[in-house]
């Protein structure tokens, strides 16, 4: 996907960020506890297996949650880790 693309996509959802790699996007999310980070994590999996798209899901710290999108296939991101990103966003408000 193009530099431009990426930046246009990025503006449209602000919470997210390129990762360092620049092949993905990343959000980070605080949850209130333990169990309340499966829970998004329950939620993130439905829709991603309603998608057929599955991000990479990191809980660290008992509380810290990062979700990672791209598109596996080719190696970098696609207009559809953009919409799964958008997707989480309304999801988890």
């Amino acid at each position: 996907m193009p530099e431009e693309e990426i930046r246009h996509h990025l503006a449209a959802t602000p919470e997210w960020e390129l990762t360092e790699d620049g092949k993905g996007i990343a959000r980070d999310f605080r949850c209130r506890n333990f169990v309340g980070c499966v829970e998004r994590i329950d939620q993130i999996a439905e829709l991603a297996e309603a998608e057929q798209h599955h991000p990479d899901l990191h809980l660290t710290g008992y509380r810290n949650l990062r979700v990672e999108l791209t598109t596996h296939a080719i190696g970098g991101l696609s207009e559809n880790d953009f919409i799964v990103a958008a997707k989480i966003d309304r999801l988890l408000g």
